[in-house]
């Protein structure tokens, strides 16, 4: 019983640069931690700071304010008599380093670098950071001067070193080195480490929590060992979500696990575990011989015990049972991931409320339930007494005894829809937006731009002399874009107008946010007007796909009892900014010459596959032969690299999205590529001379 130790990890709802606000939320975790008895507790990574700094890393004066509020929360009455693992930046011989500093009863025992940094996808680490590299090498690291005075100290241990307490041994692994090949863990189980402590800023990505909970699992699988993981939770300051998602596990089954989706700025987990089992399940020889062989880490001795007196001849103590992990499906994901950031962003921003333009298509109702499900969740928190939720809400509602827990209510005072018509909008779409607005509840405005639009073809015929027509009637494929493009191009401008005097016409303060609503398989093949509505603020649907978008809706159409939504999703797709005839109505699909299903493979090719033109055309070969031609596939993989190349320069003005896809297109954030590209001419040669060859062989293949 006396090897029972209680351990704590946390997700925390950190804001880049905001050093109060973040000190406050980390002393809040330690308090909740000692308050369920833990011994030990782990924050994410950069938590002082915030992970999304960013170039905010490069500035002097993030290290000082760092160093700033760790003195106060390590010297802090309710932060004593446990161990604390805090995560900060810290300089080095000049040299900055994403640290661990780990600290008891107001002394920094360690400060451990990140030894791997993440540099793909979202993550530019090394912009701002050096890896340590040097497994096992610990020097001697000089305090600043008044850090030096605040805690009595002078120097400290930095370094890849670990913590030898007097009943376990502790080791630190931090984010991107869980991911790595040759993972740190593997090394400091075999030199006797029995917990490791995993401090994470890992986002929100669809279907991504299963990998992350793998690699946990299958390390104290096989290794043995109790793994601590922390997250950051909500949105810092950009466009990406952390999920938080907490674990602690041991010897590969689950004991604890925090929310992925919830409002709290402070969540706590912990376990009790039995480290005698961690023992027991290194008995194989391999693991003894393994390890004698392995050079070992100097080890940082404390005089402190991770199991509690007071626990072990506690009757009651006993250790935590396992338990499933809790994995939510995609539908779920995107209900309640962009709407937690979405809630973050608002409350965060100051703003008013929400400014949607609902079109009464599949994207924008996407957007509008998504306010629905962060209406959902903030009512949901105000009930269960969660006074900063409520205090939020207040402030944003202009009402200080405000206290509604019904979804549509607030929806009526903080989010804003309109139908902005023309000649070619049908009564159908109209229909479904002013239903759908009032099932949420949003504050709406029927209008027609048909007015504003014709003025700004009567200016330009009268600058010009002509007057352009559509395809429709006569006029050629210029004059018909150019008509089309007014009137996208028009509803930004009146978005924009209506999201800051709309608050205004009912006699409320401040201005709203603009949401966009653009997938991203519309932003790949670039299906969209620069600088149409879909420019706005920010974007909860930019990042998601439209396969994904329709079975959201599917699954919110019941789950939030939303009937209408299969209207919305039995519609076919279409802009509706031509005019329609008998022969002719506009669709999405027919326009882009291509299907939104093909779009997402041709997404998933280009950026997961690192496809170009003529590997793409190799890999579907063998994916659509059986329904497709090779001269047929050869003719959809130009025609998209065509549209990819002349339309990727809308992507750099791109609405700021909830990044959720493995193949988003957010230039030069997530996805590095030119927005000008030469014609494909080489590539589509050698993609026609393997066509050819392969349709030679099919007709004698035939002929046999």
């Amino acid at each position: 019983m006396e090897h029972y130790v209680t351990i704590a990890s946390c997700q925390l709802n950190q804001w880049a640069l905001d050093f109060e606000g973040n000190r406050d939320r980390i002393i809040e975790s330690i308090k909740q931690a000692k308050e369920q008895k833990a011994r030990l507790r782990l924050g994410p990574e950069l938590e002082i700071t915030g992970y999304g700094c960013e170039d905010h890393f490069l500035e002097s004066d993030t290290y000082t304010h760092s160093w700033e509020m760790l003195c106060w929360i390590i010297k802090h009455p309710d932060c004593q008599n446990i161990l604390l693992d805090i995560g900060m930046p810290v300089m080095h011989k000049s040299v900055r380093h994403n640290c661990r500093i780990l600290a008891l009863d107001g002394k920094i025992i360690l400060i451990r670098p990140k030894l791997w940094l993440c540099d793909d996808g979202n993550f530019r680490e090394s912009r701002w950071f050096t890896p340590w590299l040097r497994p096992r090498v610990v020097e001697t690291y000089y305090l600043p001067t008044f850090v030096g005075d605040s805690l009595s100290q002078t120097q400290v241990p930095i370094g890849d070193a670990i913590l030898q307490c007097k009943d376990t041994v502790v080791g630190i692994e931090t984010c991107e080195e869980l991911f790595t090949p040759s993972s740190p863990h593997v090394d400091m189980a075999l030199d006797g480490v029995e917990i490791f402590l995993n401090a994470s800023g890992s986002h929100h990505e669809l279907r991504k929590l299963s990998t992350r909970y793998g690699l946990i699992q299958n390390s104290t699988q096989k290794c043995g060992g109790i793994y601590l993981y922390s997250n950051q939770r909500g949105c810092d300051g950009g466009r990406l979500y952390y999920d938080g998602c907490a674990m602690i596990l041991s010897n590969g089954a689950l004991l604890a696990q925090g929310s992925q989706f919830c409002l709290r700025d402070v969540e706590v987990i912990s376990a009790t575990v039995d480290v005698d089992t961690v023992r027991s399940s290194r008995f194989q020889p391999s693991h003894g011989l393994q390890g004698v062989t392995r050079p070992s880490y100097e080890r940082i001795y404390l005089d402190f015990s991770l199991s509690s007196f007071k626990q072990n001849f506690d009757m009651h103590n006993k250790p935590t049972d396992g338990q499933p992990i809790r994995l939510v499906s995609p539908q779920e994901e995107i209900a309640y991931g962009p709407a937690c950031w979405l809630w973050d962003y608002l409350r965060r921003s100051r703003s008013g409320g929400f400014f949607l333009p609902l079109s009464g298509g599949l994207d924008s109702a996407s957007s509008a339930v998504i306010v629905h499900s962060m209406c959902r969740i903030v009512t949901s928190a105000i009930k269960d007494n969660d006074q900063t939720v409520l205090a939020d809400v207040r402030r944003i509602v202009g009402d200080p005894n405000y206290s509604s827990t019904c979804p549509k209510e607030l929806a009526s005072h903080i989010f804003y829809t309109s139908f902005m018509g023309s000649e070619n909008s049908s009564k159908e779409t109209r229909g479904r937006a002013k239903e759908l607005a009032s099932r949420i509840g949003s504050y709406h405005v029927d209008m027609s731009i048909d007015t504003m639009t014709r003025a700004i073809v009567s200016l330009f015929a009268m600058v010009t002399g002509k007057t352009p027509q559509f395809r429709s009637r006569g006029g050629s494929q210029a004059e018909n874009l150019a008509l089309q493009n007014i009137q996208a191009r028009s509803r930004m401008l009146l978005a924009y107008l209506f999201a800051q005097l709309l608050p205004w016409v009912r006699g409320y303060s401040g201005s709203l946010l603009v949401l966009g609503s653009s997938n991203v398989d519309e932003s790949l093949r670039g299906y969209m007007t620069k600088y149409d509505c879909s420019s706005a603020d920010v974007n909860p649907i930019g990042g998601v796909s439209k396969t994904d978008l329709k079975s959201f809706l599917e699954y919110t159409k019941d789950a939030f009892d939303m009937p209408i939504l299969q209207d919305f999703l039995d519609a076919t797709p279409t802009a509706e900014l031509e005019p329609t005839t008998e022969n002719y109505v506009q669709s999405d699909e027919v326009d882009m010459g291509m299907t939104y299903p093909e779009l997402s493979m041709f997404g998933r090719l280009r950026k997961i596959a690192k496809c170009g033109p003529f590997s793409m055309f190799n890999e579907l070969i063998h994916k659509w032969g059986d329904h497709l031609s090779p001269t047929e596939i050869a003719s959809k993989v130009k025609r998209f690299f065509y549209y990819y190349g002349i339309n990727r320069h809308k992507v750099t003005t791109l609405t700021p999205s909830y990044h959720a896809e493995t193949y988003g297109v957010d230039d030069n954030r997530y996805d590095l590529r030119q927005f000008l590209y030469p014609s494909w001419t080489w590539q589509n040669k050698r993609i026609d001379e393997v066509a050819a060859k392969y349709e030679e062989h099919e007709r004698r293949n035939k002929d046999q």
